[in-house]
């Protein structure tokens, strides 16, 4: 496999840093495959871009991921289950019309301070959506009303998941944990060995939810170390 080096650009998570990315070269044939096997080594994928933090003096984003077969659930996410019961999940393997207007206002209202703002059908599509993959699409519905989506990646062993959008008006549910756990659920079902929750760093606010499902795994010096309590 062949890969670049990004030049370095701010940093989206810590404050006054700059970011590097190690990237599968685009020409690359076999991409779905590849990124099966990459991903066992803290690689992650933005759209078609398949990448991994290169950063010459911070090493502070960590993959990590839950190996379903592990995992029990706190008694706060028990609560968040038992608070959405009234909810109903279905599975589609493809984009839909009505997802996109729901990310534009998850988006627009949720993260305008973000680098995603604000949302545009190409910024959603060149995002979301994997051509040469297997995506699934988690949809979460109050009775008839889709109020939430979970963006899947789907391999032979394991999910990575992706992005979670909900409509912004039910932030009381904690939607993006009840998203993961149906993701935990799922993997569990496929027969797969891990759920890929992207990149976590200890010291952003913003990815603090991750390391509260254990135990986990988080990919460190090049391996995979089994993480039984949250940090601090």
């Amino acid at each position: 496999m062949k890969f670049g080096l990004s030049q370095p650009f701010p940093c989206s998570y810590l404050n006054n840093q700059n970011e590097q990315l190690l990237v599968l070269m685009p020409e690359e044939a076999n991409r779905y495959q590849k990124y099966g096997l990459l991903i066992h080594a803290g690689f992650r994928r933005s759209g078609t871009q398949i990448y991994r933090p290169h950063c010459a003096a911070c090493n502070a984003c960590e993959s990590i991921r839950i190996p379903v077969d592990l995992f029990r659930p706190s008694k706060s996410q028990k609560r968040v289950l038992n608070k959405n019961k009234d909810l109903t999940i279905s599975i589609s393997n493809q984009d839909k019309p009505e997802y996109y207007p729901l990310y534009e206002s998850y988006v627009n209202q949720r993260h305008a301070d973000g680098s995603m703002y604000p949302a545009s059908r190409e910024q959603y599509s060149g995002f979301i959506i994997n051509p040469w993959g297997e995506g699934l699409f988690i949809e979460i519905h109050d009775k008839n009303e889709l109020i939430g989506i979970a963006v899947t990646d789907y391999f032979h062993d394991s999910l990575s998941a992706l992005y979670t959008f909900f409509k912004p008006e039910e932030d009381k549910r904690s939607l993006g944990t009840y998203a993961i756990l149906q993701q935990v659920k799922l993997s569990q079902s496929l027969g797969c060995d891990y759920l890929y929750l992207g990149y976590q760093i200890d010291s952003s606010p913003k990815m603090s939810y991750k390391q509260k499902f254990l135990p986990h795994e988080r990919f460190s010096e090049e391996k995979w170390q089994l993480i039984t309590k949250k940090a601090g």
